[in-house]
């Protein structure tokens, strides 16, 4: 009998054939067990009668616990009322293996209890639609950058200096008693990058040492940075707008059953269309100003504020010309106006805030090298991003985008720890 994906079932409607998988739930009516099983692709229900399978398969089958691995064979039925559209009529049971006392029931949890099991709690329903939306956007924005023409040019891990401040550093012992630092972004080795090849992306895990306990925050996590040589800022808010449209659209044409699983109001997302709109920081400060929040202009924008701007609009938004003191060292100031940074952030509607920063890159080696100095940063260790400067430097900029938090928006979820297989955050380490 020819083994079969659940999330193929829909190709052998009136074959008969077996899946290999896992008891997700289990019912019975008397004479008729209905099976919910699950393989990784998807979960579909297996109707199994004793006239059809024996007595001894269906008294075994009477007995199976919650996460039992099985091998069920029988003949796919088109059945509307079935999620997916489909069932299995089951003529054979083969048990794998046989779980004991399954620790997550369909009671209710708490979500430290949860999050101390994740390496179970990833098998439920919901948690499985979003790793695989996760997978989605990731091969979405491969795809994008790659037909475009980017080359994907992978930066390092362990680093020798800060490439956002010395704060949020994680220090690793490297050999002869050296101080190597976990990545806090690829940008400054991705602008190297760039200088060779013109356009380029990193995509890696990131490391910030924030001791930050809010639903936006991980101490690891994954983030695509893509850099463009010659690119102005303009340049990276259309960048920045096109991939998000496109990911977007992605997601939603090919994960319809997974934002349904998550009941994601999908409506919202239809809205993610170009243009997006475009305002200055000193409007998104008048914006928080009139709805009478305490903010004055200089500041950074903490998560309530990034809400109220966004609540003012149905997609997400781009605000540029930041304050340059709240920016990094490596951000261009505008010629016209130095005390603000040629930089952006993307707010995701909803709530979500900011999904991506970046904007353009300061190629001036003068005053490059001030602005190390002035934030106390080792200049040996920034001689070779200088070399930028020194030979053959022009414009340029680019982004980052957080896979985590694009992800928390597109699926309408809570916190970022469920965008991500096991989360690393301020208390949690295990499993």
């Amino acid at each position: 009998m020819a083994v079969a994906y659940i999330e193929d079932i829909a190709r052998h409607e009136g074959q008969a054939l077996t899946i290999r998988g896992w008891l997700h739930n289990r019912r019975s009516s008397g004479k008729i067990h209905f099976l919910t099983v699950r393989d990784g692709s998807g979960f579909i229900q297996c109707v199994m009668t004793k006239q059809a399978v024996g007595e001894d398969a269906f008294k075994q089958a009477d007995h199976l616990a919650q996460e039992s691995a099985i091998e069920v064979g029988g003949t796919v039925r088109a059945d509307q009322r079935a999620p997916g559209g489909y069932e299995i009529d089951v003529t054979s049971l083969r048990v794998v293996s046989e779980a004991k006392d399954y620790p997550i029931t369909p009671k209710e949890h708490g979500v430290d209890y949860l999050m101390d099991r994740r390496h179970l709690w990833i098998r439920s329903p919901r948690q499985a639609a979003i790793l695989r939306v996760r997978h989605e956007v990731i091969n979405a924005v491969r795809d994008f950058f790659n037909g475009r023409g980017f080359i994907l040019a992978d930066t390092p891990i362990f680093t020798p200096a800060a490439c956002e401040g010395t704060t949020t550093l994680f220090p690793v012992q490297y050999f002869e008693d050296n101080t190597a630092y976990l990545t806090q972004s690829g940008q400054l080795y991705n602008e190297a990058n760039a200088m060779a090849l013109g356009r380029v992306y990193c995509f890696g895990p990131t490391f910030r040492a924030e001791k930050s306990k809010t639903r936006r925050h991980l101490t690891e996590f994954w983030m695509v940075e893509p850099e463009v040589a010659y690119a102005t800022l303009d340049d990276v808010m259309d960048l920045a707008e096109a991939l998000v449209v496109y990911v977007v659209g992605r997601t939603l044409e090919r994960r319809k059953r997974e934002l349904q699983t998550l009941e994601r109001d999908t409506s919202k997302l239809e809205k993610v269309t170009a243009p997006f709109p475009r305002i200055s920081y000193d409007e998104a400060t008048k914006i928080l100003k009139d709805k009478g929040l305490p903010f004055e202009w200089g500041g950074d924008f903490g998560a309530p504020d990034e809400t109220a701007i966004s609540e003012q609009f149905d997609r997400p938004v781009c605000v540029h010309r930041y304050p340059a003191a709240v920016k990094p060292f490596y951000m261009k100031p505008d010629p016209e106006r130095p005390d603000v940074a040629l930089g952006v952030d993307v707010l995701a509607p909803e709530g979500y805030g900011e999904i991506i920063g970046g904007g353009e890159r300061l190629d001036d080696y003068d005053l490059l090298l001030r602005r190390i100095k002035e934030h106390n940063l080792p200049q040996e260790a920034f001689e070779w991003y200088l070399d930028l400067r020194r030979y053959g430097t022009v414009p340029h900029g680019g982004f980052g985008m957080g896979i985590e938090r694009c992800v928390t928006w597109i699926c309408g979820i809570d916190h970022l720890r469920e965008a991500i297989p096991y989360p690393r955050m301020l208390y949690r380490l295990y499993p």
